[in-house]
C-alpha cells in the first residue's frame, strides 16, 4: 500500500512540474508575440500625403468641423485635403508655407485649409526623401512663418508632426491648432510632435 501511495505521489509531482513548465513556456511565447507587434515609426506606411491629412480630419468631432478644401489647380477639392504637385513648390510655399530650403526634399504633398479664412487654419503633409532631417524641416517651416506677411488676420500658433516618413505642418488660430494636434497625434500611427509654438507677430 505504501508503494502505491509513493507511486501516486511521484506521478502527481511529475504532472505538477509539467504543468508549471508548460505555463512558463506559454507566458514567454505571449511576451514575444507582444514585442513583435509593437509598432515603430519605420513600420508606418500611407498610400500618399492625402491619406495622412484625411485620417486626421476624419477623426474630427462634428462640432469642431469647418469647411475645408485643398489641392493645386489640377487636383482641387472643395470637400477635403487634396494632392499638391511637388513641382509647384513656389505655389506650395504661398499656400502652405513649404520652406523654399526644403523644396528638393519632398516626394509627395497634400494640403488643406479653412475655406472661410486660410489664416485660421492651413495644413499640409509631405513625404520626405530618405535622409531628410525632420527637425531641420520644422525649424525652416517656423522661420518661414515668422517672416511671412499676413493678410486677412494673423495665425497664432503652428505645429509640426512626424508620422513615419511624413511631416505634417499646420498653422492658424490657437484653438484650431491645439485641436488639430490632439487629433493628429491620436489618428496617425506613431505620430510625434517635432516642433510647436507661437508665430511671431
Amino acid at each position: 500500500m505504501k508503494k502505491i501511495l509513493a507511486i501516486v505521489l511521484a506521478l502527481t509531482v511529475v504532472l505538477v512540474c509539467f504543468a508549471a513548465c508548460g505555463g512558463k513556456t506559454n507566458t514567454d511565447a505571449n511576451t514575444n508575440t507582444d514585442a513583435n507587434t509593437e509598432t515603430t515609426a519605420a513600420d508606418v506606411t500611407y498610400a500618399d500625403a492625402v491619406e495622412v491629412l484625411t485620417k486626421v480630419f476624419a477623426s474630427y468631432a462634428e462640432d469642431k468641423k469647418f469647411p475645408i478644401g485643398g489641392g493645386d489647380e489640377a487636383n482641387m477639392s472643395m470637400e477635403g485635403p487634396a494632392k499638391y504637385d511637388v513641382a509647384l513648390a513656389e505655389e506650395l510655399n504661398v499656400v502652405a508655407h513649404l520652406p523654399a530650403t526644403q523644396n528638393a526634399n519632398i516626394e509627395d504633398a497634400a494640403n488643406v485649409m479653412n475655406m472661410m479664412n486660410a489664416n485660421s487654419f492651413t495644413g499640409a503633409a509631405y513625404l520626405l526623401k530618405d535622409g531628410v532631417d525632420a527637425a531641420a524641416f520644422a525649424a525652416d517651416f517656423k522661420a518661414d512663418l515668422d517672416t511671412a506677411q499676413w493678410m486677412c488676420g494673423f495665425p497664432e500658433k503652428f505645429v509640426v508632426i512626424k508620422t513615419g516618413s511624413y511631416i505634417v505642418t499646420a498653422y492658424g488660430l490657437a484653438d484650431n491648432i491645439d485641436y488639430f494636434k490632439s487629433q493628429a497625434t491620436t489618428a496617425l500611427t506613431a505620430a510625434e510632435v517635432v516642433l510647436e509654438g507661437n508665430i511671431a507677430a
